[in-house]
């Protein structure tokens, strides 16, 4: 008997206005591409199965290096700028020169709701620009003056990150710490966040969010009570404000793991980022094979379902290029694998366009699309097999000395992903029936007998297939 994979539509049009998210959606992360950029690109962003695309921060912000237009420039060089500028705010108010103004992302937003996919914006509520006197007169006007937008420690520099009261209150980075505790702050940030929601928002990334204290950690001495999370979880309101349609909100943080930090407590309220996992994952990836642990241990206290999983983020690209030096067939092969899991939310960091593994900003500019690597076949392939494999159990199995691994999906569906930079030919155990499969994106054939599956693996290569 012989086996063909299913035929999968390549979007679903779906109602963007009141849809409680679900784990079987991934996200793309349209890292500096303008809102124009990602409107003009909606329709590639469905047909590639993602489900969210998540925009960077779109608030006012510091106008650095004349206003250029460089992801990251040197001396010397023709175009200035730097990408981390709308990490620095001036003002919560829709719009900067970097991305795009309030027009621009209700258009992006009208045209992800043509396409069946929902916006979730990057905001980062903890800290101001570095040079904090950029802050606009009507923030400062908002919460009564200057002096009170910021924790009482907000401009004493952070010395230890695993004491809790600093990591919540002090300087991060040179960036000055915002009291958000301060009811008058939340009052005018929240107005910024409904003002998103109105246009077609549909979720938030919290930038820095372990720095923002939970209801029972330590309180600065400016902070009435520490409810920032109940308040922009939709629990709570403010001055009688009300955060709009919680419940088709989808919420994450970036909790990033260490000492000291309560990830329990951040799961009362948002699903939060598996970093120390995604570090694990690279590891295999340039270890080219996956060690046992990595199948079984998601390296986080809080259940699977509540993790965004990524190979790499814009930080670990970015700020160390902890990431930039891996090619772009490692990151396919990484993202396969976490995208055929049954768990964790998988996130595409989209890579500049033109990049190299020696020429890390490619093109170098801000606004520009990435390259195509967001809509490979074997990246797209992906994303619609874990929406066809809804609510099917997970089961690993790893074979050539962990350089293979095989996600099945009970007896539905398999993923295969080749570790190693190597062509591999294996004989492992497999869930499926058998029979005889072909990988609709390669064409390579798989066969299954007595429950075991063979066939050749290319380097890198992955490998999608259907009962």
């Amino acid at each position: 008997m012989k086996f063909t994979p299913l035929l999968m539509l390549a979007a679903v049009a779906m109602p963007a206005a009141a849809q409680a998210p679900t784990e079987d959606e991934s996200i793309l992360h349209a890292w500096s591409w303008s809102l124009d950029t990602i409107a003009a690109n909606m329709k590639d962003i469905a047909d590639a199965g993602y489900a969210f695309v998540q925009t960077s921060p779109v608030q006012r912000c510091y106008v650095g290096d004349g206003g250029g237009m460089a992801l990251y420039s040197q001396p010397g060089d023709s175009v200035m700028g730097k990408w981390y500028y709308y990490y620095q705010p001036t003002d919560w108010k829709i719009g900067n020169y970097m991305l795009g103004d309030r027009d621009d992302f209700k258009a992006m937003c009208d045209s992800a709701y043509k396409y069946g996919v929902r916006v979730l914006v990057d905001v980062l509520p903890n800290h101001t620009a570095v040079d904090h006197t950029a802050v606009l007169p009507d923030l400062d006007a908002a919460v009564g003056g200057h002096e009170n937008l910021f924790h009482a420690a907000g401009f004493t520099p952070i010395t230890d990150y695993n004491d809790r009261l600093q990591c919540t209150t002090g300087e991060m980075g040179g960036l000055p710490d915002v009291n958000t505790e301060n009811p008058d702050f939340q009052y005018y940030y929240l107005q910024y966040v409904n003002d998103l929601i109105n246009l077609g928002a549909r979720g938030f990334r919290y930038d820095t969010a372990k720095h923002i204290g939970l209801p029972d950690e330590p309180r600065d001495p400016r902070s009435p009570r520490n409810n920032f999370w109940p308040i922009f979880t939709g629990r709570e309101g403010v001055k009688g404000l009300s955060l709009l349609m919680p419940d088709s909100l989808y919420i994450y943080g970036e909790v990033l793991q260490d000492r000291n930090v309560n990830e329990v407590g951040y799961a009362e309220y948002i699903d939060q980022t598996a970093s120390a996992y995604g570090h694990a994952l690279r590891e295999a990836l340039r270890k080219g094979a996956a060690p046992d642990r990595l199948l079984t241990d998601w390296e986080h206290p809080v259940s699977p379902d509540r993790l965004v999983t990524w190979v790499e983020s814009h930080d670990t690209y970015c700020n160390q290029h902890e990431s930039a030096d891996m090619t772009d067939g490692q990151m396919r092969a990484g993202y396969v694998f976490l995208t055929a899991r049954q768990h964790g939310r998988p996130l595409f960091f989209s890579r500049p366009m033109g990049s190299t593994r020696e020429n890390y900003w490619g093109n170098n500019r801000i606004g520009a699309r990435g390259n195509d690597e967001f809509k490979h076949p074997e990246v797209a392939a992906a994303n619609r097999f874990r929406r066809a494999m809804h609510g099917r159990a997970e089961r690993l199995v790893s074979a050539a000395d962990g350089r293979v691994v095989e996600i099945c999906r009970g007896a539905d569906g398999a993923a295969l992903v080749n570790f190693s930079d190597r062509d591999l030919k294996v004989k492992m155990p497999t869930d499926l029936p058998d029979g005889t499969y072909r990988d609709a994106v390669s064409g390579r054939d798989f066969k299954v007998a007595k429950g075991e599956l063979s066939g050749r693996l290319a380097p890198l290569g992955t490998y999608i297939l259907y009962r």
